[in-house]
C-alpha cells in the first residue's frame, strides 16, 4: 500500500480557523496542493516562502 501524506492548514499558527485538509499519495503532490491552497485561500505567493518557511511546513506534514 502506498504511503499517505497529509496536511491540515489549521496546524499552522494563526490559521486555526482554516478548514483545509489534504491527503495525497506523494509528498510532491501534497506540496502542490498546499501551494495552490495558500494562493487561492490566503492570497500568499509560495514563491516568496523562505527555506525556513518550507522547513517549518514540512514539520506539519504527516506521513504514514
Amino acid at each position: 500500500m502506498a504511503e499517505q501524506h497529509s496536511y491540515a492548514c489549521k496546524d499552522y499558527p494563526g490559521m486555526e480557523s482554516c478548514p483545509f485538509h489534504v491527503n495525497t499519495q506523494s509528498e510532491e503532490e501534497l506540496w502542490q496542493q498546499m501551494e495552490l491552497h495558500a494562493r487561492v485561500a490566503h492570497g500568499e505567493d509560495p514563491g516568496q516562502w523562505t527555506d525556513e518557511d518550507r522547513k517549518y511546513l514540512k514539520t506539519l506534514i504527516k506521513s504514514g
